[in-house]
């Protein structure tokens, strides 16, 4: 039997990378100067619709998503997204949102850097009334949408591709909503 004593430096080295490869990447930070100018608000009125969407940065550093949502004038859909800038992402990475919301089901869209009238790929987000709950999603389970409308054979996203996300309500339930976003990180596969 071979017994070998490992020095401190490359113990303490080796706890080190154990704790950068658990550690998620944050993609996006509410907590940093400007991190409310990084974001928009886009709704149904560029479709004829009345839904009303804004978004804040609370005291908290959380982003707020909010409003009315209205099915008048085939209208029926809020939403919040990035400003466009390359996020970084790569094959293998799963998304991890941290979100508060009121019960209702949303989804997290992933925007192209393509000139595709209203295409995103996207996933639903459940949410439980007042809780905070962590929902994982891997990219390959992004379906891709136009319209609303799942598109068959559009292929899985391509990370490289994506250059903004954001959150969307669009459960044909007209009424209050309301969506809170802690942090928005990536685990990434294998590293």
């Amino acid at each position: 039997m071979i017994h070998r004593t490992l020095s401190l430096p490359f113990l303490l080295l080796m706890g080190s990378f154990v704790m950068a490869e658990d550690t998620p990447k944050t993609l996006i930070d509410f907590a940093g100067v400007g991190a409310l100018k990084e974001w928009q608000a886009v709704n149904d009125g560029v479709m004829g619709g009345i839904c009303e969407g804004t978004f804040k940065i609370t005291d908290q550093k959380t982003l707020e998503f909010s409003g009315t949502l209205s099915l008048e004038n085939n209208g029926g859909f809020a939403s919040v997204r990035t400003k466009a800038k390359k996020l970084g992402l790569e094959n293998g990475d799963t998304l991890v949102a941290k979100v508060r919301g009121d019960g209702r089901e949303y989804s997290l869209n992933l925007y192209l850097d393509k000139p595709l009238m209203a295409f995103s790929y996207r996933a639903t987000v459940q949410t439980k009334k007042g809780e905070w709950v962590e929902v994982k999603i891997p990219l390959n389970k992004f379906e891709a949408t136009s319209f609303g409308r799942v598109v068959k054979d559009a292929g899985v996203v391509k990370p490289e591709e994506v250059n903004a996300l954001g959150f969307m309500v669009s459960d044909k339930k007209a009424g209050p909503f309301k969506l809170e976003v802690e942090s928005i990180t990536v685990e990434r596969a294998g590293k």
